[in-house]
């Protein structure tokens, strides 16, 4: 249920019409991030991204450009990521043209203006300090470092202290100017609107975004042979980390496969690590396992708060339901249910304007491609218990293993 346009200059255009909802949502989507940074401007994108709250020709200042919306009780905001930055604006379906304008206005003619980008890295840094300062917060950032050390893919988004002080208005402009253009953009909307003529103010509104061509992000280098851990001293009553292996990308067949598997480890209340070190050890009040998967990129992860006692026991708890995995066949109850969860999750998210929108337009960005969920969900029931076991025999290996850790250890030796 959505349309895609191309336009001549190589904008996208993607529409979902909903009419049972009485929403809209504007997402305009970028293909810039962290991994298209160099280490003098790491952050750059995300600074950005601050930017262009700051005012245009049309909304002086970042006071005129909240209150816009504000007035109507419309939600906006933006984020960036690895290979993304987005920018969005919910309403109520009436208001479409003033969120269509307000989203075109930001993203095409903001100015700038160096006398908030000096205030903003203040901002941009108590930022980096407030990630820094929160180990929850902070661990997913340490594990990326574990993984892939100095080069883009381990980077902060939000890059460093140093690298904050040291971008100027000029680099910024210029880092606009060679990724916010017409081919390495996406304009999505979804929610209660008529499609021709949303796609005709589309057109109208970004009619001079530019046509250069689009710059392409640095190869990763994954390079491991042995299991690695970091750890962080910090006074803490409780410890965190992240432990898990190297994954599978976005195009990789088994990409599903490893989504079904991380619902089955740590994925609900009901699974497997929440209860053997939750419900039975009591040693942490969360823990989640993750697949993340970029374009050219992938990790399984579960992370933990907990107790710092029990650090060496949680540990080996983890380890042993990621060996489990690679030897016993899940059953076909536990399957179905990781499926169904999935499934279940992906379903009600759909009925909010700002999901599909994303859902739709995310994939377009990174994939070129749109999968629907109708699709998905076949490949989800088309994972077999042979396919969790083959695909933990490949990821669940000793040289794969890496942990990050941020706790009051200093000398504690961690072996995997």
């Amino acid at each position: 249920m959505y349309r895609k346009t191309k336009l001549k200059n190589g904008l996208r255009i993607i529409t979902i019409p909903q009419k049972e909802t009485k929403a809209t949502t504007v997402l305009v989507l970028v293909g810039a991030g962290s991994k298209y940074e160099t280490k003098n401007v790491s952050g750059i994108s995300h600074f950005l991204e601050h930017m262009l709250f700051k005012g245009t020709d049309k909304r002086k200042s970042p006071m005129e450009v909240a209150e816009e919306l504000d007035k109507i009780g419309g939600e906006f905001n933006a984020f960036t990521g690895e290979e993304y930055t987005g920018y969005y604006a919910k309403v109520n379906y009436s208001n479409f043209d003033i969120a269509l304008d307000w989203v075109s206005d930001i993203f095409l003619n903001s100015k700038l203006p160096n006398k908030e980008l000096l205030k903003e890295r203040g901002v941009i840094i108590e930022e980096i300090n407030m990630y820094r300062e929160n180990p929850m917060m902070y661990i997913g950032d340490l594990w990326k470092k574990v993984l892939y050390g100095d080069q883009p893919a381990g980077w902060d988004i939000a890059g460093t202290t140093k690298s904050v002080l040291a971008i100027e208005r000029s680099d910024i402009k210029k880092y606009m100017d060679d990724h916010y253009i017409a081919s390495n953009t996406i304009v999505c909307v979804a929610g209660n609107i008529d499609e021709k003529k949303t796609i005709e103010k589309i057109k109208k509104y970004f009619s001079k975004i530019s046509n250069k061509q689009k710059k392409d992000k640095v190869g990763v280098i994954e390079k491991q042979n042995k299991p690695q851990v970091k750890t962080i001293y910090k006074k803490t009553n409780q410890t965190n980390i992240a432990l898990g292996v190297r994954g599978y990308d976005i195009f990789h067949s088994h990409k599903i496969t490893l989504d079904v598997m991380s619902v089955i480890l740590g994925g609900s209340m009901s699974s497997r690590l929440f209860k053997e070190i939750r419900e039975k050890l009591g040693a942490a009040y969360y823990v989640r396992t993750y697949n993340c998967s970029d374009t050219d990129t992938g990790s399984l992860v579960t992370f933990a708060g907990i107790d710092n006692k029990k650090l060496d026991k949680v540990i080996e708890t983890i380890l042993k339901e990621y060996k489990k995995l690679t030897k016993i066949k899940v059953s076909n109850d536990e399957l179905k249910k990781a499926k169904e969860c999935i499934k279940g999750r992906m379903i009600l998210k759909m009925e909010a304007s700002d999901e599909q929108a994303s859902f739709y337009g995310m994939q377009e960005l990174l994939k070129n491609d749109i999968t629907s969920m109708e699709d998905i969900f076949k490949k989800i029931d088309n994972v077999s218990s042979e396919d969790i076991i083959n695909v933990a025999k490949d990821i669940f290996r000793n040289e794969k293993l890496n942990m990050a850790l941020i706790g009051p250890f200093k000398n504690k030796e961690i072996k995997l």
